[in-house]
């Protein structure tokens, strides 16, 4: 089959379109899957340059988000029937491992899965959008809710706003009722954001954020009438030299949450703000498959709207994680067979 392999870890020249990739073989409860769209996220950035205290078997098909149609059901599995629309839950629940990065991922023209990670696509539901919905949407969906539990009235800072993560937590966000300030690298970014529903936006290349943040909601204070200054919620996923200054932008008993550290993982901390202010600092990691299983159905009903930057063909596979790497990008970017 043809595939996107990487043979060992380093820069983008490691991630090469192969003719003749061995077809994956079903074994006892596997399903192939007929690829129809793989989406790719910073998460395979990280995977082709290697990541400490991660061993990834080689060689590797990265791509942890995949759509398609069941193209052959293995022994001992039930309830799925060849031509099935299927999207595939990345995380292995039972035995562990994940798509794209243990096992191979999306980006051939066949993948393997195990029967207890698909998800039934709903009518109306593009292969397209499906993709792109677990890692980045089924994220941002658990973050803003399960652990960050935006609410109406609240006001939110959105860090790195316009990718895959940032698209969705503002639209999430949104739908809860919240004022959404949300922070990008470009005016025309930055103008995109207010036409998918951000109150404000916040060009961090031209200006602080952080200043910008005090000049719309004041500068956070615990005396003087000033205990409601500043933001609920700050999204930030970047880590880096951000850490610190979305500290300093929230409001006493505010919130953080984060899912990664595209920045950086190990930001100067200051911790005085933590306990001066009272602060929590929420992790959140990965999603569940009920996550997935919202996603789908809120985007059949028009309530979410999937963000895809650019669609490339799998033999431009190196280009299509290029424009994610170099961060041009304004929502998914898609690979298709």
């Amino acid at each position: 089959m043809k595939a996107a392999v990487v043979r060992e870890h380093g820069g983008p020249d490691r991630l090469n379109y192969e003719t003749d990739f061995p077809d994956p073989v079903a074994g006892e409860g596997d399903v192939i899957v007929a690829v129809k769209a793989t989406s790719l996220n910073y998460h395979d950035v990280f995977t082709r340059r290697g990541m400490p205290g991660i061993k990834v078997p080689m060689p590797a098909i990265m791509g942890l988000d995949v759509a398609g149609e069941i193209a052959e059901v293995g022994p001992g599995v039930t309830g799925w029937k060849k031509g099935d629309r299927v999207v595939v839950d990345p995380i292995n629940r039972v035995e562990g491992g994940l798509m794209g990065e243990t096992v191979h991922g999306g980006l051939a023209e066949l993948c393997k899965a195990r029967a207890h990670q698909l998800v039934r696509i709903p009518d109306g539901v593009s292969f397209t959008d499906a993709a792109a919905l677990p890692c980045a949407y089924g994220t941002a969906l658990r973050m803003m809710t399960t652990n960050g539990h935006v609410a109406k009235g609240e006001k939110v800072l959105i860090l790195g706003a316009s990718g895959g993560v940032g698209v969705c937590c503002l639209q999430i966000a949104k739908l809860a009722g919240a004022e959404v300030v949300a922070c990008a690298g470009t005016d025309e970014k930055a103008k995109r954001l207010i036409e998918l529903g951000a109150d404000k936006t916040i060009n961090y290349v031209t200006s602080d954020f952080q200043q910008e943040a005090y000049n719309l909601y004041g500068k956070p204070t615990r005396r003087g009438g000033g205990t409601d200054r500043g933001f609920d919620l700050v999204v930030n996923y970047t880590g880096g030299d951000t850490w610190v200054k979305s500290l300093k932008v929230l409001k006493v008993g505010g919130r953080m949450v984060t899912c990664g550290a595209t920045a950086g993982y190990d930001p100067k901390e200051d911790i005085r703000f933590i306990w001066t202010f009272e602060l929590k600092v929420l992790g959140s990691n990965g999603w569940m498959r009920s996550d997935i299983e919202t996603l789908l159905k809120m985007v059949q009903e028009g309530k979410l709207k999937v963000l895809v930057d650019q669609v490339f063909p799998l033999k431009e596979a190196r280009a299509a994680l290029a424009r994610l790497e170099d961060r041009t990008v304004f929502g998914k970017v898609v690979v298709t067979p």
